[in-house]
């Protein structure tokens, strides 16, 4: 089991999406929200996953082709 630091930042067309939520429910992790600032334009949120480290790094790739900008922190 690891657990990852990662700050996904929304561009515009993803504002609406639930991306946390099918994060959560395709790859059944544990999601922490830490920080996040989101407006009807763009947006960032901080999070604390964790999971099988096979896992959590499929969940990133994910993240990254459904056009989000993922940075480690």
């Amino acid at each position: 089991m690891v657990e990852r630091s990662i700050r996904l930042n929304y561009p515009p067309t993803l504002i609406h999406k639930p991306i946390i939520s099918q994060l959560i429910r395709h790859f059944d992790l544990t999601v922490n929200i830490t920080g996040a600032q989101i407006s009807s334009e763009h947006g960032w949120i901080d999070i604390l996953i964790s999971g099988d480290e096979a896992i959590v790094n499929q969940a990133i790739n994910w993240l990254k082709t459904e056009g989000m900008k993922v940075k480690t922190k």
